[in-house]
């Protein structure tokens, strides 16, 4: 009789830490409380040759990152070996260090820093809505190679009003406008699953809250950060959360880490 390989638990999640080095020691006391397989980051603000691989290693993680000074910045920390790496989308500048994609563990990761997009209206915005298609084209081919893809980052756009404190006061701004809403809608609609909205979530789950006027305390917030995964692989999720612990932590970044966890056959 052959035996039945055991299910493999992966854990994924994603991170705008808002500068690597000011929330290192909080990112290696997160990876230690939570064991995650892979932890996407944005905002690094670190270049290349400063990256903190040393500390990193320490914490039991190997790392690839694409990163700038002082603006921008992506990274994956994993255990296992990550393949076919790339930092580069055909039609999106190589500027903005913005998109980091591996294969890790049989699964396609491709992490993303959403343009803010300053304001509706302004010519960020509209690039933002241009890069929003072109990452699109990017995905779209990455689930057409691959049965398990996860999409996750800080997308600066909240899905719905239900991701919103107050959808009124953001009716029509920048992160809830109609236009990236519908480009969102569009990424998702390739095939792809919000994975926190698999399951049953407290009401008024955030993963972002301004610094200003005790917006965290007060819950003001918004649910900018996603964690997308391929249908294939959304069949194995079982778990998807917003972990606000962080987030209350002693000069915390301004978003919290969002987990999911799969059993994979």
């Amino acid at each position: 009789m052959v035996a039945t390989p055991a299910p493999q638990i992966f854990k994924i999640a994603s991170w705008n830490v808002n500068s690597l080095r000011t929330r290192l020691t909080h990112i290696v006391r997160w990876l230690e409380e939570t064991q995650v397989d892979v932890l996407a980051l944005q905002e690094t603000k670190v270049t290349d040759d400063e990256f903190p691989l040393k500390e990193i290693e320490q914490a039991g993680y190997q790392a690839i990152f694409s990163g700038q000074k002082s603006y921008n910045g992506v990274a994956l920390l994993h255990r296992e070996t990550a393949a076919e790496i790339s930092t580069a989308v055909a039609g999106v500048s190589a500027d903005e260090k913005r998109v980091l994609a591996a294969t890790i563990g049989g699964v396609r990761i491709i992490n993303l820093y959403v343009v803010n997009g300053s304001e509706v209206g302004s010519q960020r915005y509209q690039y933002k809505l241009q890069w929003l298609q072109q990452i699109k084209q990017f995905i779209a081919e990455a689930l057409s190679l691959n049965e398990y893809v996860v999409v996750l980052g800080d997308f600066n756009i909240a899905p719905t009003d239900a991701d919103v404190h107050d959808p009124k006061q953001w009716s029509d701004c920048i992160l809830c406008s109609a236009p990236e809403r519908d480009a969102l809608a569009e990424i998702l609609g390739l095939g792809l699953a919000d994975t926190f909205r698999l399951f049953k979530q407290p009401p008024a789950t955030f993963s972002w809250w301004h610094y200003s006027q005790n917006s965290f305390d007060n819950n003001r917030g918004l649910r900018i950060d996603l964690l997308l995964s391929s249908a294939a692989l959304a069949e194995h999720c079982y778990s998807s959360c917003v972990d606000k612990r962080p987030r209350a932590w002693e000069r915390p970044s301004d978003h919290a880490p969002l987990l999911a966890e799969f059993c994979l056959p």
